[in-house]
């Protein structure tokens, strides 16, 4: 007991008030030359590209698939729902995976499960194959929504952190919008082989681009963590006060006892957890992969031109989520999240006024109109802030030697809470279609609400700074 309170008091005294102190010290990597991380980035943000091919296949697929293969309507519903299964389980062994084999062989085991799962569904002949297709593209996709975000947290000097990270979600829309119009195309067959391409990219590029400084350094392989650093900074960078501090981190939370899963519930890390998963409640519990699914079924109902809403909505979504990580390390997270809830807010009155009136045929002229704008101002907001930060903050705050477990947890609460948003859309709009929005927007307050008061700023930190503040 006496052991663990003394190394808890050297986390707050002996790295958290130093490394405050030292912070204007710090040799930054943009004396260097950046290009090795942003091209590392550009490896690892393929598996968020892959994520997305993934999420866009069964939209523009459904009617040839059933028409190919005879399948009914349940049949293909289980095909479209089980990769969000597949995620769950994926988001449950990212972690630990990452923890053993690194966070590039986390991403060679992800595409391992995507390229098998594409191959089998191209090769289909029956509702059978196509599912366990569609479970392993799943699975390799809940990897990658952990590791690719954490990955890129690790590697980014502070300064860059925030936007590098923010491409994730920006590949992901990208990914999604580009499926979206090319499947309308192609054949469904020949998308799944589309999908491979990604995988094939990130493979490629996994060969000449460094591990993780940081998991080096918490397996204690000194040179190559030294090595990884230095290649990521500049062969002319000064890595040594840097280095120091990710070591004197990763020494000193050594020195507390293994990760368990108990642990996730210890005082020290309460505020982290809160926080990871608190965000990740707050990001899918606001309606968006319900509006997201049925976004075409909500335009129609509205009279709103389907093909007009949904590219407005697709490109809309892009370039929002590219104007957020342009802004990430510029307006800060917290400022843009609270201006990402407030238009979620916004954009669930509109929908639910529209939908008002159109079921008490009160100013039927204007639900068309307030419909789309709603739609518009909630895909928009979302874009700017609430579908990226939550995975930014999550990716810095939890410190490594519980970044596995606390990770997993919280993927897995994102893509519990997406399935759960998802399925039971369907049932509150039957209910209320106005309530349904008006729910949504209760909800995404109370997020503005929590953000306010439980989420830190974390821009221009080093993730030990920020970590050690935290979890003091």
């Amino acid at each position: 007991m006496v052991i663990k309170e003394d190394v808890e008091d050297c986390v707050q005294k002996g790295i958290r008030e130093p490394l405050l102190e030292q912070d204007h010290q710090l040799v930054h990597a943009s004396k260097g030359h950046p290009w090795m991380v942003y091209f590392t980035t550009f490896v690892a943000v393929c598996g968020s590209y892959e994520f997305g091919t993934c999420v866009g296949y069964s939209s523009p697929t459904q009617n040839a698939i059933r028409k190919d293969l005879d399948l009914s309507l349940a049949e293909y519903s289980l095909f479209g729902s089980i990769l969000t299964f597949g995620a769950m389980i994926g988001a449950i062994t990212s972690g630990p995976i990452a923890d053993f084999v690194g966070r590039k062989g986390a991403m060679r085991v992800s595409s391992a499960f995507c390229v098998a799962g594409w191959l089998v569904l191209y090769f289909s002949e029956g509702p059978v194959p196509l599912d366990i297709g569609r479970l392993a593209t799943g699975y390799g996709m809940g990897v990658f929504s952990y590791v690719v975000p954490v990955f890129i947290a690790e590697i980014a000097p502070k300064e860059l952190r925030g936007t590098l990270t923010t491409l994730n979600q920006f590949m992901i829309v990208s990914a999604v919008s580009v499926s979206f119009i090319i499947g309308n195309v192609l054949s469904w067959r020949a998308l799944a082989l589309i999908g491979l391409i990604p995988t094939a990219v990130l493979l490629l590029g996994l060969f000449f681009i460094p591990e993780s400084p940081r998991w080096l350094a918490k397996r204690g392989r000194q040179k190559d963590f030294e090595a990884a650093l230095q290649i990521l900074r500049g062969k002319d960078a000064n890595i040594s006060e840097e280095a120091e501090e990710i070591q004197d981190y990763v020494t000193t939370l050594e020195r507390l006892p293994k990760s368990r899963l108990l642990e996730l519930f210890d005082r020290r890390y309460l505020r982290s957890v809160t926080i990871g998963i608190g965000l990740m409640v707050c990001q899918q519990f606001g309606g968006i992969n319900g509006i997201c699914f049925y976004a075409s079924s909500i335009f129609e109902l509205a009279g709103v031109s389907v093909t007009t809403g949904t590219i407005t909505y697709a490109c809309l979504q892009v370039v929002v989520t590219g104007l957020g990580a342009a802004l990430m390390d510029k307006a800060g997270r917290k400022p843009l999240i609270l201006i990402s809830g407030s238009g979620l807010v916004t954009g669930c009155i509109f929908g639910a006024v529209a939908f008002y009136l159109k079921d008490h045929e009160v100013g039927v002229a204007a639900v068309p109109a307030l419909a789309i704008t709603g739609i518009l101002v909630y895909i928009g907001s979302f874009s700017i802030g609430m579908g990226a930060i939550p995975w930014v903050i999550m990716s810095e705050i939890f410190p490594i030697n519980i970044k596995g477990l606390a990770g997993s947890a919280a993927t897995l609460t994102n893509w519990f809470g997406a399935w759960l948003c998802s399925y039971t859309f369907n049932f509150l709009f039957n209910w209320s279609s106005y309530g349904t929005f008006i729910l949504y927007a209760a909800i995404n307050a109370l997020a503005i609400l929590f953000i306010t008061v439980a989420v830190p700023e974390t821009k221009g930190k080093s993730l030990e700074q920020l970590q050690a503040a935290i979890n003091a």
